[in-house]
């Protein structure tokens, strides 16, 4: 199934489907984690989309280059302020290279999910080691999957019920942990439609590709705010640094 492209109707409202990215105290959190993680620069963000996270590090002094398979979220990019100095490479995440050596490769808003097998998951972490320069840190955000809701004959579930927005959730391959995410929103006087298949990953399974690509696990968290995981968190933030 490889690699989700956003299109260009999606591209032109993204960041307005999810307002916790805008300015805001976990966009700051973010962006202050990642420029502590980066250690001066320089970094890449794997999809990197509209320039959300990598303006604002940018912003900070850190020399960020941006990967992203969509020309229509890069467009949406650069037309943003501060956008020429975040040049952008369009390519697939699991093999685009760009030149150089990094401190710090990222992923963030479940984006690894986007990728719908695991050989091309675990291609993500090889092609993060491949960027970065020894003792380098990949960081990926990504939700915990929930074990908790319904029952194991569940073939859907609605966890999105708004007035601008409608999200279900189908899952269609539980061998392969894909679902499908399907959208109903509302930006602007627009009803946008969203449809799109994600592979669920486990913290585990994370791990286990990190250490294939040769990292290792050096923290992980609740959210942005270093907050501790516990059983009951939703997502976590994996710190991997690259061993020698």
């Amino acid at each position: 199934m490889g690699s989700i492209v956003w299109s260009q109707e999606l591209a032109e409202v993204y960041d307005a489907t999810l307002p916790r990215w805008r300015r805001s105290p976990i966009l700051d959190l973010t962006v202050e984690l990642l420029a502590r993680l980066a250690r001066g620069g320089p970094a890449v963000e794997f999809a990197v989309g509209t320039g959300r996270v990598a303006l604002p590090l940018s912003g900070r002094g850190i020399a960020v280059h941006g990967i992203e398979l969509s020309p229509h979220m890069a467009a949406q990019l650069s037309a943003k302020p501060g956008a020429d100095a975040v040049p952008v490479t369009l390519g697939d995440m699991t093999t685009t290279r760009v030149p150089g050596t990094f401190k710090l490769v990222y992923l963030v808003a479940n984006t690894i999910m986007n990728v719908t097998t695991q050989d091309e998951q675990l291609a993500v972490f090889v092609n993060a080691a491949a960027h970065l320069e020894p003792a380098g840190c990949f960081v990926v955000e990504v939700i915990i999957p929930k074990l908790r809701t319904g029952s194991p004959e569940q073939a859907s579930r609605v966890f999105a019920l708004e007035t601008d927005h409608v999200g279900i959730e189908i899952f269609t391959d539980l061998d392969g942990q894909i679902a499908w995410s399907h959208h109903w929103r509302e930006v602007g006087g627009r009803l946008i439609r969203h449809s799109a298949p994600y592979r669920y990953v486990w913290p585990s399974e994370l791990d286990l590709m990190g250490r294939i690509a040769g990292f290792r696990l050096r923290d992980r968290w609740a959210g942005w705010d270093r907050s501790q995981l516990t059983s009951d968190s939703q997502s976590q933030i994996a710190v991997y640094e690259k061993l020698p």
